[in-house]
Formats: structure tokens, sequence, C-alpha cells
């Protein structure tokens, strides 16, 4: 499980405790299959996962109450956890705890430009030349009257960029705001959202992004009426055999 050479061209999950978690559980019921599954902090207590991200110490949870909600649940998992739990620091209480290899993510990426947990999982990901990254419960902004808004959404949509422009997959839960994926089609690109027949993005067979005025797509969409078949005559429904 700790071996990472392996990780070459998979497609892995990386599931954090933001609303749209539920994603994850939608998409495994349907049948979506994974290499790996990443869990962040206490999504370890909770679903079958291969790997654990808890940047912080675990101290943060053995020796305060810090970390909220989460505190008695980590301690579970941090205690009797066999690993890999990816984190700054080893404790000899926690027999899991695999230091996390900064030197060479950063040399990976080029960047030190890690600010939170999920970011770190991404970065990995990146090291390691994963195929596919599909996010869930990363979603850091909340639509309401005003944005609800965590730090670190900048930070995992930079190692995401990265990812993409080596050509790398990603998806995103579909209620999670990350890289907007919870906005509708027609509001995505800003500036042309404001036109009476605003543009949409789609992707071609050949996986390159392709845009067209929403009018024309919705038109794609609409299903042909079929042609009528013409009946001469009258035509009764057979008899049943027993009243």
């Amino acid at each position: 499980m700790n071996d990472i050479t392996q990780l070459e061209g998979k497609h892995i999950a990386i599931v954090a405790l933001g609303k749209s978690w539920h994603d994850y559980n939608i998409a495994k019921s349907h049948g979506t299959k994974f290499d790996e599954v990443w869990a962040i902090n206490a999504v370890a207590s909770v679903i079958f996962h291969d790997r654990v991200f808890m940047l912080d110490p675990a101290s943060r949870f053995l020796d305060s109450d810090d970390a909220g909600g989460q505190t008695e649940s980590m301690r579970k998992v941090l205690t009797n956890h066999t690993g890999p739990i990816y984190t700054c620091e080893l404790d000899k209480r926690c027999p899991g705890l695999v230091e996390y290899p900064i030197d060479k993510v950063m040399q990976a990426g080029k960047s030190s430009y890690l600010n939170n947990t999920v970011a770190y999982a991404v970065a990995f990901a990146y090291m390691c030349k994963v195929a596919k990254i599909s996010l869930f419960g990363v979603d850091y902004s909340y639509k309401g009257n005003l944005h609800f808004a965590e730090q670190g959404r900048g930070c995992v949509e930079y190692w995401l960029g990265k990812h993409m422009e080596r050509g790398g997959k990603v998806v995103i839960g579909s209620t999670s705001s990350l890289l907007d994926s919870n906005e509708c089609a027609e509001d995505k690109l800003y500036g042309y959202h404001r036109l009476d027949d605003p543009l949409v993005v789609l992707q071609n067979a050949e996986g390159e992004l392709i845009s067209m005025k929403a009018s024309e797509y919705k038109q794609r969409l609409t299903p042909q009426p079929k042609a009528q078949k013409f009946i001469s005559g009258r035509q009764d429904p057979p008899e049943p055999k027993k009243w």
C-alpha cells in the first residue's frame, strides 16, 4: 500500500469533508471505479480507502480539541490505522503515519504553494503522474446570498491546473464549486454569460474543448419527433382470450 511507483497512469479519487462528498457515494453506487481512493482527514473514519492525507501533526488531534468535531474520529483513526497516513511529523502513538515526501513533491511541481491538505493530496498525485483525478467534497465555497468561502480553493485549483496542463484529466463532483463545476453551462464563460445567447463549452470526441451558442446546443439535445406510420382502416385491439 505504501508503494507509489504503480500509481502512474491510474485513476484516483480524493474525498474530503465538503458537502459535495455525497457525490462520491452516488458515483460508487452507480458503478464508478477508481484504482485508489484517498481520504482527507476524518473521511478515513467513514469510507473504504487506500491512503489518508492528514498534514496536521497528530498531536493536534491527540493532545487538543482544536480540530472540533473531527477530534474523536481522528483519534480512533490515528491510533488504529495501519496506514499510510501522510503527515508532516511522525508520532510513536500512531502506527500508520508516513512522512509526506515534501521535497520530492516540490521538485516535481517546481512549487512550494501548499496551503491546505487537499492541495497536498493533489500535488502528491501530480508527482506520481496519475492519469485522472476525481474530487468529491472539495468545495471551499458555498452559494447563498453571498459566497461563504474557506481558505485553500486557489491552491487546489493551481495544482489541478498543472495536472491538466500535463494532459491529466480532472472530474469534480457536480455539486461542488471547485472549478465552477456547479455553475450552469451558460454562466461559466464570464462576459459571454451576459449575451442573449451565451456560449457553452463542450468536449468533442478527440477531447478538445469547443464552444457553441446555447441555442445550438439545446437544439442538438432536443429529440426529433419520429415519423408516424400511416394506418388505413379500422384496427381493433386483439380480443382477450379470457374475460
